[in-house]
């Protein structure tokens, strides 16, 4: 029996996708050896490649003027290459701060340029909260404004796209292929597959082809995007197992009806959870709800001394991974589109078995 897993990352994968995989894993459509022991640059291999790109585009209506990028390092490399690649010719940007992946975004960015940094989390009724963009500082001669649209950790998230006149660059790691949207309101997206893409060792950027000449100098080749486009993302090898196995996690999105579709069973899970939450005295959410993420959901027992105990019991009923980031505490059940609204519904049965037993 597999278990309900709500890691934030690595990430729960659809079962389909991980059956086909088991099936192929030695022998590739008949080709009698593994795709991972394939040469990146062979037929075969750049034909599953340029298929997985394909189905991306479908899955985000990416428009013809942005490269998309299969890339390694995780989105924490993509801290340093963002400003290597953007502040070549206007040193200033703004970063809005909403929490941790934010900060640590900041924070490299500040090793290249003149960063700006717009503190943009608030309370309201003692939930945390993004403030109106009206009271954000924004620069007049920014290079790009950066943002993480979903902190994973906090579960914070914002309600729209932020409305800029310079290049808007977002960090999706842990929302890409949740819900619609619009990739022509963006500059630059980037996010770690290990969390709605695929496995862990793989990073999508997707770039406008005018931002491709804005690199400084000394900027290593193989962070450069301009390179990274003319070369198919392979200046080196690829890790080409994850972005196979990503391949077919976007052929099972489109077979679920695409990222419409998944939105709907998204909202679903979330309302269930969050209602349950809501309803209860013993369970806390502390985000407020026009910021809440749909797909990482924080939430505090009323007796923090039950806490390894509800960690304990959940995982006996096959309900894994809900402790909360270390930095932060408590629970955190991740529900990215990998989860079934089964397993939100077996959490949420279990939650209230745990408060009739020990609340």
């Amino acid at each position: 029996m597999r278990a309900y897993n709500f890691c934030a990352g690595p990430a729960a994968l659809p079962t389909a996708v991980l059956e086909k995989a088991q099936q192929e894993l030695l022998d590739w459509q008949g080709k009698g050896l593994s795709i991972m022991e394939m040469s990146h640059r062979s037929k075969d291999y750049v034909a599953v490649a340029e298929k997985a790109e394909a189905d991306l585009r479908e899955l985000m209506n990416i428009p013809e003027n942005y490269q998309v990028l299969f890339l390694q390092g995780g989105a924490s490399l993509q801290f340093s290459a963002i400003p290597m690649n953007l502040l070549g010719k206007n040193s200033k940007a703004d970063y809005i701060h909403t929490g941790i992946w934010s900060e640590k975004a900041l924070k490299e960015a500040q090793r290249y340029g003149d960063i700006n940094v717009i503190e943009a989390g608030t309370s309201i009724d003692g939930k945390l909260a993004i403030k109106n963009q009206s009271e954000w500082n924004l620069s007049q001669d920014a290079a790009y404004v950066h943002y993480a649209e979903n902190e994973t950790i906090g579960g914070i998230q914002f309600a729209d796209i932020p409305d800029v006149n310079v290049p808007l660059v977002s960090d999706l790691s842990s929302s890409i292929l949740s819900a619609p949207l619009d990739v022509s309101k963006f500059g630059l997206i980037y996010a770690g597959a290990q969390k709605n893409i695929g496995p862990a060792g793989l990073t999508i950027v997707i770039v406008r082809d005018d931002l491709l000449d804005q690199s400084r100098s000394d900027i290593p080749s193989i962070l450069k995007y301009s390179a990274q486009a003319k070369n198919g993302s392979m200046v080196n090898t690829p890790a080409t197992y994850a972005w196979y196995l990503s391949g077919l996690v976007f052929e099972w999105l489109l077979e679920q009806g695409g990222v419409d579709a998944i939105h709907q069973v998204n909202l679903e899970k979330a309302k269930l959870l969050y209602g349950y939450i809501d309803s209860s005295d013993f369970y806390n959410n502390p985000i407020a709800v026009p910021n809440r993420s749909i797909m990482n959901v924080p939430f505090t027992l009323a007796d923090e001394a039950l806490e390894k105990l509800f960690l304990q019991e959940a995982e006996e009923n096959h309900l894994l991974n809900l402790a909360g980031h270390r930095s932060v505490g408590g629970m955190r059940a991740s529900i990215y589109n990998a989860v079934p609204l089964e397993g939100v519904q077996a959490l949420v049965n279990f939650m209230d078995t745990f408060v009739q037993k020990h609340g």
